[in-house]
């Protein structure tokens, strides 16, 4: 057992859901969560509480969407973190698990949203590497229709999360992980490349290809300081973690035009 001193502050279900209220979250919204755990300080009872305090400052009419992305899922051949022999590429691409809603577990995104994907009663969407899971009322008609040829656009929760006037809670992470910025990508010009997965069909399983758009978060750190700056943010603590909040549709406004400007990329077929 580690020797070193914990550092605070420290959290609770009740001080975190408290905190989450005074910056600004709603009873009876939709609310699109990205989070780093450990920026909170120590929480008693961990991710559990985390999840429970911001269902408690939603609310029994409010709905908690979290980013449950399984990118592993992919052509091995694409893949630099690291990259893999190019003579294992085949074997991958047959054995690669296909992606599952109920059991494929999120990477990259943190313990708070596995947390989500495991609650009871979640639900979750189907593509199997830019999923999102939801806990609420809304829920179900939020992750419904995610296409395999459609990663983060129109047939994806966030176009949903839009039309249900959700905002975006960045808790302890800055506004490189906002994906709905991603949104804006698919109403201006951008390239189109090949995504490829393992899925099960109703004949099995299979490794399938689809034509979607090239998805980037370059800039995105410097696109969303250029949001907060003209556009409503609400920022605030929630214990040691800085916390931002805004409206998604505003943001997915705000990025259409700006990367248009700032990082304009050539359409292809």
């Amino acid at each position: 057992m580690s020797m070193t001193p914990l550092t605070g502050p420290m959290c609770t279900r009740e001080s975190l859901a408290a905190e989450l209220r005074e910056i600004g979250v709603l009873p009876g919204e939709t609310l699109l969560v990205h989070s780093s755990l450990s920026s909170l300080g120590w929480v008693c009872g961990g991710p559990e509480a985390v999840v429970q305090a911001l269902l408690d400052a939603l609310g029994d009419d409010g709905t908690l969407v979290v980013p449950t992305h399984s990118g592993d899922n992919s052509d091995p051949a694409k893949w630099g973190n690291p990259p893999v022999p190019e003579t294992w590429w085949a074997d991958i691409r047959a054995s690669m698990p296909p992606y599952d809603p109920r059991t494929t577990p999120s990477r990259g995104v943190g313990v708070i949203p596995e947390t989500v994907r495991n609650w009871p009663g979640a639900a979750r969407s189907a593509h199997p590497q830019t999923s999102f899971a939801a806990l609420g009322p809304r829920a179900t008609a939020i992750v419904d229709g995610h296409t395999l040829n459609c990663q983060l656009g129109e047939r994806s929760p966030l176009a949903r999360l839009e039309e249900a006037e959700a905002r975006i809670l960045l808790l302890g992470v800055g506004f490189a992980t906002c994906t709905a910025f991603h949104l804006a990508e698919y109403r201006i010009p951008a390239p189109q490349v090949d995504n490829s997965f393992a899925v099960m069909t109703p004949q099995g399983r299979r490794w399938s290809t689809v034509r979607d758009i090239s998805i980037s978060d370059e800039r995105f750190g410097d696109l969303g300081a250029a949001f907060e700056k003209e556009r409503p943010v609400f920022q605030g603590k929630v214990g040691a973690a800085e916390a931002r909040l805004f409206s998604l549709a505003d943001a997915v406004a705000f990025a259409e035009v700006w990367l248009a400007e700032h990082r304009p990329r050539t359409a292809s077929t």
